[in-house]
């Protein structure tokens, strides 16, 4: 046990192999600084120290799970830096772990510390699944352009929709081709067949997690939006009530304008981007399948004749990023219902 008796604040600069803990007390005097090499058992060890139910802080960088993990499992109140918010950190004229681990534990007992959301396993086990299947999906996007270009190469183009379904593979065979481009394109397509099935068996594990969740089954009936983007936008947001409103989200997910203002000079410029990136992404393609007609694509339509293609792009993504708050906030999306009793 500590031989402080009040409340302690613990900064960690939690680092892939080792670490630095700095304890201070409740008026900022500095108890201790040690280092240790990172596991759960000397973390315990040295939370122990710090008295029961310590507020204790640490960077949301590299591999923070196992640390969050084992804080909570102590007692301890874990709280998240949000990286962005603590980079000011990098421009000092001494930076070192142990400046960086006091500096955190001074934010928090000031109550000045910029937090992120510190997701619970469940839903850390889904973002997993989900990222790794969009980690799948992008490198055989890759392998597949890697095929058309060796086709380029050659003089070749392939008249069918998709050179990768049956009709384009038959056709794909008898295209004559010099021996080292023929045997880079079956060794491409073998790649691609790999990953096909490792793509498939993570889309049926996605889509098992989340059988009976709601909020998954109300957003599938926005346009646009299926199985594979649902499952994006259900495992990157997480749990929807921790933002106030949809705007709260739409500036998380970074689809909202920069802004600087000073006096009484204000800037607005591009999209901040400083979010998710997968949520952005899921945005952007779900209105890029919406179908004529609907809401969505009517406003993306009236924006791109006043402000173009980009613009448009990111005011649609907004829209329905609002749309999947309420639906995955509420089980149900009541634009939609209104939209069909209209019709």
């Amino acid at each position: 046990m500590s031989e402080y008796d009040g409340q302690q604040f613990v900064g960690i600069d939690l680092h892939r192999q080792r670490s630095v803990i700095v304890r201070q007390s409740d008026t900022g005097e500095h108890l201790s600084t040690v280092r240790i090499i990172n596991d759960p058992a000397s973390l315990a060890l040295q939370l122990e120290k710090a008295g029961e139910h310590p507020e204790v802080v640490l960077e949301a960088t590299y591999g923070w799970y196992w640390a969050v993990d084992a804080l909570q499992a102590a007692g301890a109140r874990a709280h998240l830096a949000h990286p962005l918010g603590v980079k000011g950190f990098r421009y000092r004229r001494v930076k070192n772990d142990v400046r960086d681990a006091r500096d955190l534990a001074d934010l928090l007992r000031m109550n000045r510390l910029p937090e992120a959301w510190i997701a619970p396993p469940v839903t850390r086990e889904l973002r997993e699944l989900a990222r790794y299947r969009a980690k799948l999906v992008a490198l055989r996007s890759g392998l597949k352009a890697q095929v058309h270009a060796v086709l380029a190469k050659e003089g070749q183009l392939v008249p069918v929709s998709d050179l990768f379904g049956v009709d384009g593979r038959q056709r794909l065979a008898k295209i004559p081709l010099g021996v080292a481009y023929a045997q880079r394109v079956i060794s491409l397509l073998e790649v691609i067949d790999v990953l096909d099935t490792h793509e498939a068996r993570f889309t049926a594990a996605i889509a098992d997690q989340l059988r009976n969740h709601p909020g998954y089954r109300a957003i599938q009936q926005l346009p646009g939006v299926g199985p594979v983007l649902g499952a994006v936008f259900v495992a990157e947001i997480g749990d929807v009530h921790r933002f106030a409103a949809p705007d709260r989200l739409c500036s998380w997910a970074g689809l909202t304008p920069r802004h600087h203002e000073s006096d009484t000079v204000a800037h607005r410029g591009h999209i901040t981007k400083q979010g998710s990136r997968l949520v952005r992404w899921a945005a952007v393609e779900a209105i890029q399948h919406q179908p004529a007609g609907t809401k969505i694509s009517l406003d993306r339509a009236r924006i791109e004749g006043r402000r173009g293609k980009n613009i448009a792009k990111v005011a649609a993504a907004r829209k329905l990023l609002t749309l999947v708050y309420y639906g995955l906030r509420d089980g149900h999306i009541r634009a939609l219902a209104h939209q069909k009793a209209v019709a």
